[in-house]
């Protein structure tokens, strides 16, 4: 949950992870998530990038255009 929608809890996301996931969704989005991982992965484009990103090593760093 993001801190502005007062999310308290923080977990270590990559920096390209994190782009994304702010590139497919809004905080309010995020906030209406909670910690349910598995309602992100029902994004299809996410998941795309997720599967995408798998095989790429840890350092691997790429821009992220902002669709919104």
């Amino acid at each position: 949950m993001p801190k502005s929608k007062k999310g308290r809890e923080t977990v270590p996301v990559h920096p390209i992870c994190h782009k994304t996931v702010h590139k497919v969704f809004t905080n309010a989005e995020l906030a209406r998530f909670g910690d349910d991982r598995a309602r992100l992965l029902e994004n299809e484009e996410l998941a795309n990038f997720l599967r995408w990103i798998a095989d790429k090593p840890p350092d691997f760093n790429a821009p992220v255009r902002r669709s919104r």
